[in-house]
């Protein structure tokens, strides 16, 4: 990774350079690798930033300050995140990494008019959306600008709205790098945003929304913009909603933009025609299949020639269609109506913001009202029970992160903020997007027949196969369990250890193993106590030391020339007997609190030997062994190799983690831009490894599974099944689809079978 060059073009640029583009620039690449109309850009790197924390001195001082942050003391958070941002933007850019820049725009033409945006390294993943928490600048002309620019979304990193909602989601500020996408800036005379399929049901409709102007009025909430519905089966608009857009950002001059008035005779009128409301469709479509994944996607006109912007996964898709529904009983005065963003009831007492002062007034229950909301109010957001405003639409900031939070919300209400009151108690429908006066009782009503296609409901999907899930933060367990997946495959520790700043020795050091081994159980029950009674399978903690080096602790780390391929897994904890033991503590505590479901899985075991050291460490440090579940990753060819002799050391499960498999098999860095494209998840030599361990295991009656990232690819979990595996964990995004195919898969080969006989 300190390879990486400080600049990368989109043509260069594919989904694995996550860790260097950021989610961002790696979409903008992947986007333009399948053709689709995607504006000339480079990415000024995440390693290109890390340089510069480095090489101007500040990397230190800077993590020190926001060490220990309680970012739940707003006044606090603010002067903390604003002290930060002065601070990153008064340092010296390194001169290397300013000629790589400034040679880079040159080759986009003399003065072209950009638009400047942050790709954080930890934004527009499958599991968690960190759309809005650092900053856009467009209309951006000239060097000095340009490089003004860059330095200022390198510090909106730091900004208070990220620095909480790292917190909250349990991500280290150490672990997120950010890079920048250079893009030229695309005139819109329309534009909008479009989700591929309904962003609450998941169903095949394509939600469009759109207005005059650059698409930032839109995803800001400051215009209601006019709302298409596309219907990808019968190929038709089967809805649609002309809104009154009164506003529109535009360039200002030759620097950043303005707000102006929509003429008179375009504020009534639809910005978008069918034929181009079908256009539009189908570049999402095309994005949706690609990806595997419903998208959120941004896009402007110019003309006739449509650009698309920006792709980021939907990550609020409800795959529990089961629940009955919530609906409103003796609701008679309507205070208001808006548009239905995020589902849900909420009564509560009405809080106005009207400014960022404002925040401060909103407590745990309150519906927040605004004009519109910004990452800014993320806070605030988290504390209500309901938002409402008076912009915006289904695509807004207020509508995404309600979704994501769960928070009912009603958009484009018009005249939320004048004709509600402050206290007033009101009572919100956050589907058909209504404002009732006071409390209002709610009535749960049980899914009918009549109520799904044909007059039947539909059978749950049920598979032989265990269909399980990966989790890798604790706040994502609501979501996994919603899945219905029959358990979780792989539940990474790291993300809880690095999410607390330090490192297993520092607690050790410190005399503070029991705040450690506290983090850790609470963390681990969270997601256990989602999923009652289903196996949960923890793995022991895997974090390389270049992770751990920029942790509070992580001083001695060594300095490895390749960490993937050093003192990490359970060779590392075989070495730190203490790091282990309070491991162990921990899984201990949960075993005594009766979670027998906790099955404990070893990374990185190249050999029997190594499993059967841990798991009599293990014993020594009070655990029953033999009534435990302890199985082990096959990421090493030798473990795979070794299977038969792993089976008869005592393991009860092997999941493969095919990232390290296929990197270990291959000799290929996934993470090397130079060897990226050979790395081939259906390598023959891989699938012949993995084909011979599940083998191995059907024949000792050992549970085979897989919790690498191809436990989430169709085509590669169709193989697995008719080759024999025992269980499959996928992705929280990726379950019901993995679910759906197993089924198929099973069915086909029984088929097969009867037809044989």
């Amino acid at each position: 990774m300190s390879n990486m060059p400080d600049i990368l073009w989109l043509a260069d640029i594919k989904k694995e350079d996550i860790p260097s583009v950021g989610g961002k620039g790696a979409s903008l690449g992947e986007m333009t690798s399948v053709g689709l109309p995607v504006p000339p850009a480079f990415v000024v790197t995440a390693q290109a930033f890390r340089r510069f924390l480095i090489e101007s001195g500040i990397e230190d001082e800077l993590f020190e300050k926001l060490e220990e942050l309680d970012v739940d003391d707003a006044e606090k958070l603010e002067a903390t995140a604003q002290e930060v941002m002065r601070f990153v933007r008064a340092a010296k850019m390194p001169d290397t990494i300013k000629e790589n820049i400034l040679a880079s725009y040159k080759d986009m033409g003399d003065n072209t008019v950009v638009a400047v945006r942050s790709s954080a390294t930890a934004e527009d993943l499958p599991d968690a959306s960190f759309a809005g928490q650092q900053e856009t600048y467009l209309n951006i002309k000239g060097e000095k600008a340009l490089l003004q620019a860059i330095q200022d979304c390198w510090a909106s990193l730091y900004g208070a709205r990220a620095i909480y909602y790292r917190a909250k989601q349990g991500f280290d500020d150490r672990s997120v790098d950010i890079a920048v996408v250079v893009q030229k800036l695309v005139y819109s005379e329309k534009a909008g945003v479009m989700f591929s399929s309904h962003p609450v049901t998941g169903e095949s409709t394509t939600i469009i929304e759109g207005s005059w102007g650059l698409g930032e009025a839109v995803v800001s909430g400051i215009v209601s913009p006019d709302n298409y519905v596309f219907d990808q089966k019968s190929k038709h608009v089967v809805d649609r909603y002309i809104a009154n857009k009164v506003v529109e950002i535009i360039p200002d001059g030759e620097h950043g933009t303005k707000e102006i008035e929509v003429s008179k005779d375009r504020q009534d009128a639809p910005v978008l025609s069918d034929e181009m409301i079908a256009k539009l469709a189908k570049y999402a479509k095309i994005a949706e299949d690609h990806y595997e994944n419903p998208q959120d996607v941004e896009w402007g006109i110019v003309g006739d020639t449509i650009y698309i912007l920006q792709s980021r996964p939907i990550t609020t898709i409800n795959n529990n269609t089961s629940k009955g529904a919530v609906k409103v009983e003796g609701g008679e005065n309507i205070l208001l109506e808006g548009q239905g963003a995020s589902p849900g009831i909420a009564t509560g007492a009405v809080v106005i913001v009207n400014t960022i002062k404002d925040l401060a007034k909103v407590k745990e229950g309150n519906i927040m009202v605004a004009k519109m909301t910004n990452p800014d109010m993320v806070p605030a957001m988290r504390k209500s029970a309901a938002i409402i405003t008076d912009e915006g639409g289904m695509t807004c900031h207020a509508a995404i992160v309600s979704r994501e939070l769960g928070t009912p919300a009603a958009v484009g209400t018009k005249k939320a903020t004048t004709i509600l009151k402050e206290g007033q108690i009101v009572t919100i429908d956050g589907e058909k997007g209504l404002v009732f006066e006071g409390s209002i009782s709610r009535k749960q009503e049980a899914q009918t027949p009549q109520a799904v296609t044909g007059g039947f409901a539909p059978a749950p999907i049920i598979t032989a196969t265990s269909i399980k899930v990966n989790v890798s933060l604790p706040e994502a367990a609501k979501r996994a369990a919603a899945t219905g997946a029959d358990g979780v495959g792989l539940l990474r520790i790291e993300h809880l250890i690095l999410g607390l700043g330090k490192t297993p020795g520092w607690f050790i050091r410190n005399k503070k193993e029991d705040e450690f081994i506290n983090e850790l159980y609470t963390g681990i029950k969270t997601v256990m106590d989602e999923f009652n009674g289903k196996p949960v399978w923890v793995r022991t903690l895997d974090a390389p030391t270049d992770e751990f080096r920029n942790m509070k602790g992580g001083e001695d780390e060594p300095d490895e020339h390749n960490p993937m391929l050093g003192w990490r897994g359970i060779r590392r904890d075989l070495q730190s007997r203490d790091q282990f033991r309070l491991q162990v503590e921990a899984f201990k505590k949960l075993w005594d609190a009766g979670y027998d479901n906790l099955g404990i899985m070893f990374p990185l075991v190249g050999h029997p030997d190594e499993f059967i050291a841990a798991k009599e460490m293990m014993r020594e440090f009070g655990v029953d062994v033999d009534n435990r579940t302890l199985g082990i990753m096959i990421e090493i060819p030798s473990s795979a190799i070794l299977v038969e002799d792993f089976i008869k050391a005592g393991i009860n499960f092997a999941s493969f983690g095919t990232n390290d498999l296929i990197q270990y098999t291959l000799a290929i860095d996934r993470n090397n831009q130079n060897v990226a494209e050979m790395y081939n998840p259906k390598h023959p030599a891989v699938l012949k490894l993995i084909k011979y361990a599940i083998e191995r295991c059907r024949m000792g009656g050992v549970e085979c599974s897989i919790c690498g990232q191809a436990g989430s690819d169709p085509e590669m979990v169709k193989w697995l099944i008719e080759t024999g595996i025992t269980s499959v964990s996928a992705n929280i995004d990726a379950v019901p689809k993995i679910r759906e195919t197993a089924a198929k898969t099973e069915l086909k080969m029984i088929l097969d079978a009867a037809r044989r006989n």
